[in-house]
């Protein structure tokens, strides 16, 4: 009987890593009585894969695409040594780095993913080679002073007639201090709001998220609303500058533009009460906030449906 673990150590408070970061831990094996092990192996890598099907008619079309980032594998014990190991626990260290270039974010939806793992494999005569992974919480580290676009403020504007019951024109410029925003900081929409309809109207602003997945020339679609706000009414025939404050949740999970098979976007939409009129901002990006170095805590976070999971940081793998 063997039991096997795999731990890595947490590089910050919440278990983050970006790019050239290191992983270091280690794979345990506890023998209940001498075993005989072919070989055994860790490999550190990442992906993104999105998955779906459509009917048309009686038929079931897939759509199935993968984009390979990288993949590192590292034996601790080769085919051809078939070491003997006596009872007890073996440790077995590793250390591997991400990559320099900036690979996408972790990422996890029904349709989609961007994982990166560790997983170990352990081989013995005549039985079936055993294998299991751990995931790893990898976030892009863009920053503000590198990218001038991210610092860019923002601005739309739009005009509408109304009909009917409501005679009149309603207009407005909506404008956001910049593009990107921090997990935890807040934005500021300004917007002059001209009413010149007969009728009171109320501003409302929801931050939302749209996921895009590629496969086969086709696009699977999905949009949430994450941040809804509703501003103070505006009286018939009147114009006001109105100010609203749009706070970013510190678990948002980050937005993903550096993927071939999927993006993650975020957008403002500003619209009324009693008038159809919308306005969308389209270039919100919100960023990975880095953590604190140093902490040892004994937990990590992972990318699920749009928040972050807390889980712990050590894994048994199975055992046999």
């Amino acid at each position: 009987r063997i039991i096997r673990n795999i731990s890595y150590n947490p590089i910050n408070e919440s278990n983050t890593f970006t790019s050239g970061d290191s992983v270091s831990g280690q794979v345990e094996l506890e023998v209940a009585k001498e075993c005989e092990v072919q070989s055994l192996s860790i490999k550190f890598k990442g992906k993104a894969e999105v998955l779906w099907t459509e009917r048309h008619g009686q038929t079931t079309v897939v759509y199935h695409a993968k984009d390979k980032y990288f993949s590192v594998k590292h034996h601790f014990i080769e085919d051809k040594d078939k070491t003997v190991l006596p009872p007890g626990r073996h440790n077995f260290p590793f250390t591997f780095q991400f990559p320099v270039q900036h690979t996408p974010s972790s990422f996890h939806a029904v349709t989609g993913k961007i994982v990166y793992l560790l997983e170990a494999k352990l081989s013995r005569s005549m039985r079936i080679p055993t294998k299991d992974t751990e995931k790893l919480n990898y976030v892009t580290q863009d920053t503000m002073d590198h990218n001038p676009e991210l610092k860019a403020p923002q601005h739309e504007s739009k005009d509408k007639k109304l009909k009917l019951l409501n005679s009149g024109t309603v207009s407005m410029d909506v404008d956001i201090e910049k593009a990107g925003f921090y997990q935890g900081e807040q934005g500021t929409v300004m917007h002059p709001i001209a009413n010149n309809s007969s009728r009171e109207i109320r501003p409302k602003f929801c931050l939302y998220s749209k996921h895009s997945f590629f496969a086969r020339g086709k696009r699977r679609l999905h949009t949430k609303d994450l941040v809804k706000e509703v501003g103070a009414p505006i009286p018939p025939s009147s114009s006001q500058k109105v100010t609203q404050l749009i706070n970013i949740p510190h678990d948002m999970e980050p937005s993903i533009h550096n993927c071939k098979i999927l993006k993650v976007e975020h957008r403002l939409r500003v619209s009324f009460i009693s008038a159809h009129l919308t306005i969308v901002l389209r270039s919100i990006r919100v960023l990975f906030r880095k953590p604190k170095l140093n902490s040892l805590g004994g937990t990590h976070n992972v990318m699920c449906g749009g928040k972050m999971e807390q889980h712990t940081n050590i894994k048994t793998l199975s055992s046999l």
